[in-house]
Order: C-alpha cells, then structure tokens, then sequence
C-alpha cells in the first residue's frame, strides 16, 4: 500500500515553505541517531488521524514567466501536479488575487485531481473583505489559515485526508519485485537497466538529468516477475538552484516509496558523494531493501588492492547501509551485471524474512546475557520479550520497562546480534521499544 501524496502548489511566496515547515515540525520525530539521513527535504511523511501521507512542497509557479529557472520550477511543479493524489492551492490573504493566481486556477482546474483551495495570512477569525473576491477563481470554498500561527490548520488537514482515495494500491502483483533505480544525473542508470534487458527500453544520453521521469519496465526472467523504475538523477541541492529539479527528486522518492529493492548506483570514477550518502539515507530511512552497485568498473585502473581499498571506502562512507551487498559492475562491458537480478531476488526475499518470537527471544537472552543492557541513575534497562510486528522491512518490537533508558547503542549491538543469526542481508531491520509494566 503506497502512502498518497499531497502536492503543495501557488505562486511564489504565498506562504507555501512556511506551512510545510509547521506540518513537518508538528507531526515528525525527528530521530537524530540516524546518520547519513537528510534533514534539507523537500518532502515529508504526516501522519493525521492515523492517517499517513506524503506532503510535498514545491517551488513558486510563475505561469508566464520566460526566466529559465522559473520555467523550469514551473514544469517541475506540473510533475508534482501529475504525481499528487491531493493538491492543496494557496493564496495570499493579504495581497489579494493576482494574474498568476488566475493562471495557476486555470491549470489546475484541468487536472481532474482533488483540490483544496487555502487562503494562508489570515491571521485572525476575522476574515478579510478581500477574502471574499477569491470565490472568483472559481476553486470552490477557500479555507482560510494561518501557518504561522497555525489557525485554522486541523481543519485543513482533515479536508486533506477526506479528498484521499479509499486505496492507493499498486498496479502490480503481489508476486512482482518492483525495483528502484537511483543515484545521481549521469552513473549509468538507464545504461545499466538497458543492458540487464538487453534492449534499449529507456533512452540513454551523456547529458546528465535526460530522465526526467520515472519510467516503468516490467520484465520476467526465469519465471520470476520485476519492474524496473527508472528515475531521474537526485542532484546536489547547491547545483539545483533549490528547485530546478527538485521534482525530479520528488520522482525519485516516489519511486522508491513504491519500490521493494533499490539499486543505488554510484560512478567508480568519482566515487562516494555527499550527495550519494543522502541518496542512500532516503532508501534508509524509506525501510527498502538496497543493493550498492557500483558502475563503470571498467574506467579505474587498479592493482591488487584497489578492489579491497574501494570496498572498504564504501563501508567507511555508507557506515548506516552496512547490511548493503556491493557489486561492482560495467554496464558498458556487461561486467557481472549478470549478477544484478540474482542480488535483487535475495535481497527480496531477506527483506520478507519472518523469524519465529522463540528463536528471536532466545537470541535476545544471550546478547544480554554477554552484554548487560545499560543503567541510568540505578535503573537499569530491561527487556522482557520481543516479536516481528512485520516485513518489508522487518520490524522488531522489544517490550521494555523503560524506553528512555534504550540507548541507541545498546539496540545497534542487539541489531547486529540478530543479523549474526538471522542474516537479513541487504534489508534494514527496524526495531522500536514499547514500555510494558510487568504483571508476574
């Protein structure tokens, strides 16, 4: 079941970020022990009324405007446009309606999507005479609200989740391996995805950012069932003039929301990025089974150790992903990109793995029996049982008599206690505390 997305459209400095920020503030933990994860989104996950979604924030729509950067802001909002399930339009309350409001109206009366029309800068429950000129645009009922100080924003976020669909499932079987292909413009992703399918399904150019959306291929190989999901590059946001492409990111994550497997592809020439420690904190976080390939192999010159020195590198950069295969490949050369799809279908299958709560527990038993969980202030961490709550990725719950005393360290030694016996290789483990006050 994929999370919908609600797209946060208008004209430039309506108050859109400001929203977005009192939303993300209000309904996000923030969890500061993850390292290798972006704090700088330009999206979110929210959770209201135990209703989950992804809010996307997008870049000024100027309609008319023939600045490059602004024509390209305004084609990257269309994709939000395209990709949202829900789009929320805001104007300004205190400027009144203008020329680009109408043409922005317009456009989005064609979509044939869900809108919510917000009037933000009303700042008090005393609406403005202007408030009343925006019924012209013809958008239906405008909600005013402040997100400053966050008037009237429950009822927003009510009217969001009503517009939901009954179900975002996918279109694909059950049975289907659905695969992410992510990285920066330019490391070979469509190349290499050309050369696992033996055909040129997906265009290939030298220019970096030529896919702009995500493509899907599906394919079967040896009775198994994939789709690829090509993406367009995620590039750093100092070299995205802060929104040019940030909808082509918007992609990106949505694909590997909708993904089982991610591939992140790096270039062997340039090695491991910042940008490429962020692209894979995304498929971290998103709880995705990941798989680290490195491309163009074939370019670096090497002597015995360059192989073993490059692993390591890899290990030292993406610490946080160390559950991730690594394969080092040339799509150009076909260079064990035969391997790919073997990788893919195991790492599948770890991320679906369930354990039984007796073997889990009597794991748990002897890690703590090697390593006592730790105290504060004479009061010591305990655990009393733990279960798998779930897959994709496997979620462990421990029942504990005091969360706060659960220190991260404590549940990555228990983590890499559980992959010693269980493996999990190339999924991430997420394991969350409950407290149980003990009744024997």
């Amino acid at each position: 079941m994929s999370k919908p997305i609600v797209a946060i459209v208008g004209r430039p400095n309506v108050g859109k970020s400001t929203f977005f920020n009192k939303i993300a503030g209000k309904r996000i933990s923030i969890v500061e022990d993850k390292p290798g994860v972006t704090r700088d989104r330009i999206y979110t996950d929210v959770e209201w009324l135990n209703r989950h979604f992804t809010l996307i924030d997008t870049g000024g729509i100027e309609p008319n405007s023939k600045d490059v950067i602004i024509s390209q802001m305004r084609r990257q909002a269309e994709i939000a446009i395209e990709t949202a399930h829900v789009i929320v339009f805001m104007v300004d309350g205190k400027e009144g309606i203008t020329t680009a409001d109408e043409e922005i109206a317009s456009m989005l009366r064609k979509t044939n999507k869900p809108i919510i029309f917000v009037v933000n800068k009303v700042d008090t429950n005393n609406l403005p005479d202007t408030f009343y000129d925006f019924y012209t645009l013809g958008m239906g009922e405008p909600i005013p609200i402040s997100s400053v100080n966050g008037l009237n924003l429950g009822d927003l976020l009510d009217e969001i989740i009503s517009k939901f669909p009954e179900t975002c499932e996918d279109e694909y079987e059950e049975d289907v391996i659905k695969v992410a292909v992510i990285g920066k413009p330019n490391v070979g992703k469509s190349s290499l995805i050309n050369t696992i399918l033996g055909e040129e399904r997906v265009i290939v150019s030298d220019i970096a950012g030529t896919t702009r959306d995500a493509i899907d291929t599906p394919f079967e190989f040896n009775e198994d069932k994939y789709v690829f999901i090509d993406t367009a590059g995620i590039r750093r946001k100092s070299r995205i003039y802060e929104n040019i492409e940030r909808y082509s990111v918007i992609r990106a994550l949505t694909a590997i929301e909708r993904s089982d497997v991610c591939l992140l592809v790096i270039d062997a020439t340039v090695g491991v990025t910042e940008q490429d420690k962020k692209i894979a904190g995304y498929a971290h976080e998103a709880g995705k089974a990941s798989i680290i390939i490195i491309n163009k192999w074939d370019l670096v010159e090497k002597n015995n150790h360059t192989f073993n020195e490059y692993k390591r590198d890899i290990r030292n950069q993406l610490s946080f992903m160390s559950y991730a295969p690594i394969l080092f490949v040339s799509a150009k050369t076909k260079q064990r990109v035969h391997k790919i799809l073997e990788y893919i279908k195991y790492v599948s299958n770890q991320h679906s793995l369930r354990i039984s709560t007796g073997a889990l527990n009597d794991v748990i038993s002897e890690a703590i029996l090697l390593n006592q969980p730790p105290s504060d202030k004479g009061k010591r961490l305990k655990i009393y049982y733990a279960t798998q709550v779930s897959v994709k990725p496997p979620r462990i719950v421990l029942f504990v008599n005091d969360k706060e005393l659960a220190h991260f360290s404590y549940i990555r030694y228990l983590e890499n206690q559980i992959r010693q016996n269980f493996v999990f290789e190339g999924t991430p483990i997420v394991i969350e505390c409950r407290e149980k006050k003990r009744d024997f």
